[in-house]
């Protein structure tokens, strides 16, 4: 189990400068996006450094759902900054591009695809001491501040990949509430989504002592292990608090209690899912993101077609849980009920139909758009979208159930439209 340290609570932002004193920290990055760059968060996080006598320079060029090019300029910033350590403030986006600068920067010598997950890359294992990195989410979603990935677009095939180890995890994730009442709605409604399939997919993964052949070395072990029995209580219980509170977040931006309980189920998710990983959703929802066209999410401030990632993965949700709930239906009833389906009446061969009508019934409540088609996608794309999901298999091989490029197909297809 590897999970950073957490600290929470309503302020604990203000503390960063002192903590980075403490680690001895002499010349500090500060990365960032150019529309947080303008908001309270990044502002208390540089008063707290000048406060402390912290030297630090601050990356602001970040990109909402990151590139391989957008990596490579933070990481050449990183590499000539001469960082002693870092700090995130932001999203997914901003903690995954800050991960892979601290990496390269560390490990100058490497070529960017060493790292990479195989197949699209050479997934080498990292062996060098990375400097200390402290993560302040701005989202309530990836939950990216306890985890050992960083996720980005690889242009060249169109798809999204990234980097899996647990020595690119952050030193320390300031889980601090009140960032969250900056979110607009849909944000809101984006990042929840994400944490819902992070718990649903880690819960019913393919659990750890299915997988097979052991790794002939600890340093081999992929960080995504398979569902088990620790992050199987992390991801229930991010499940329930979702259940209970995201609609509540979206729809009212005052609700402290609600958008307190979702960051905290944000981080709940991650240290679920960082551990036991992901499969058919998040596998599905890269070339889904990587092969955007002209769709632009509401509330998002960016000059880009932009499918937020969250978006990407629960589209898929409804038919994937269909598809994987006949390995273990138990899981499947379980993961519905928590989230209101009575299942008193329920056989054991209707799970998969009944969490599917169950996320149906979640999403339509929330206006999500119908499917993929809603977003500009066709049947004529989805020989596309499977091509783009074949190389990932670092999460799809986690599915419980094993799936042919027809399968793959047939989820697409069924995901076109939803209602």
């Amino acid at each position: 189990m590897a999970v950073s340290n957490i600290r929470y609570g309503a302020g604990v932002t203000k503390e960063v400068g002192m903590d980075l004193q403490n680690m001895g920290a002499k010349n500090v990055c500060l990365m960032t996006d150019k529309n947080l760059s303008q908001l309270p968060p990044v502002q208390i996080v540089m008063d707290s450094l000048v406060k402390n006598g912290i030297n630090f320079k601050v990356y602001d060029n970040v990109r909402v759902e990151p590139t391989d090019l957008s990596f490579m300029d933070a990481i050449e910033f990183a590499k000539n900054g001469a960082f002693d350590a870092y700090v995130a403030v932001g999203g997914g986006s901003v903690m995954d591009t800050c991960k892979a600068a601290n990496l390269y920067a560390s490990s100058p010598h490497s070529d960017f695809l060493d790292y990479v997950n195989a197949p699209v890359g050479k997934g080498m294992p990292v062996s060098v001491p990375l400097k200390p990195l402290i993560a302040v989410p701005t989202t309530s979603g990836t939950g990216s501040e306890t985890t050992g990935v960083a996720i980005f677009d690889y242009k060249h095939l169109k798809v999204k990949t990234g980097i899996a180890s647990r020595a690119i995890k952050p030193t320390l994730g300031l889980i601090d509430p009140l960032h969250t009442l900056h979110l607009p709605a849909r944000v809101v409604a984006n990042s929840g989504f994400d944490v819902l399939c992070h718990a649903l997919e880690s819960y019913t993964a393919l659990p750890y002592h299915m997988r097979s052949p052991c790794p002939s070395n600890p340093i081999l072990r992929p960080a995504y292990q398979g569902s088990n029995p620790i992050s199987d209580i992390w991801a229930v219980h991010a499940l329930r608090i979702v259940a209970k509170y995201l609609k509540r977040a979206i729809r009212n931006p005052d609700d402290l209690e609600a958008r307190s309980n979702m960051h905290l189920a944000s981080a709940f998710a991650g240290i679920g899912f960082g551990n036991a990983g992901v499969h058919l959703c998040h596998g599905m929802s890269y070339p889904i993101s990587g092969l955007v066209k002209t769709y632009k999410a509401k509330d998002y401030n960016v000059d880009h077609s932009l499918v937020p990632h969250g978006l990407s993965v629960v589209l898929t949700s409804p038919a994937v849980f269909a598809f994987t709930a006949q390995m273990f239906p138990k899981r499947h009833l379980e993961t519905a009920e928590i989230l209101g389906a009575d299942i008193h009446t329920a056989r054991i061969q209707d799970a998969g139909p009944v969490l599917a009508d169950t996320l149906r019934k979640f999403l339509f409540d929330l206006d999500v758009d119908d499917g993929l088609a809603a977003i500009g996608y066709s049947k004529d794309d989805i020989p596309a979208l499977v091509k783009g999901t074949l190389p990932q298999e670092r999460v799809t091989k986690l599915a419980p159930r094993p799936q042919s490029e027809e399968d793959l197909s047939a989820l697409f297809e069924a995901s076109m439209k939803l209602y």
